[in-house]
């Protein structure tokens, strides 16, 4: 299992339509062949930071959607929003536990 964390930073006037556009595709990247689960975070202290938060089968699942039209089309709607360059990684999990 992969987790992928993107994080971006928008302008503030573009928040809103970030939102909508997370909003419009979130259904259709969860309905994405490899795909678990798709979540979207804000920053606390900063309302402009925003991260997205996926789980996938694997790197390939991950690049199969990365490659995907869906992502294209998603992509090219949310960078025009930018206030900065985001940053992206993928993970797996090591270790899990409750305190």
């Amino acid at each position: 299992m992969i987790s992928r964390l993107v994080k971006m930073t928008f302008r503030e006037e573009a928040i809103a339509d970030f939102k909508q556009v997370f909003e419009d595709s979130r259904n259709l990247i969860r309905a994405f062949p490899g795909n678990n689960h798709v979540e979207l975070l804000q920053d606390v202290n900063d309302p402009r930071i925003f991260f997205t938060f996926s789980l996938w089968d694997s790197e390939e699942a991950l690049n199969n959607y990365r490659h995907s039209e869906l992502f294209e089309a998603t992509w090219a709607k949310t960078k025009i929003l930018f206030d900065d360059k985001p940053a992206a990684w993928s993970t797996e999990k090591l270790a899990e536990g409750q305190l």
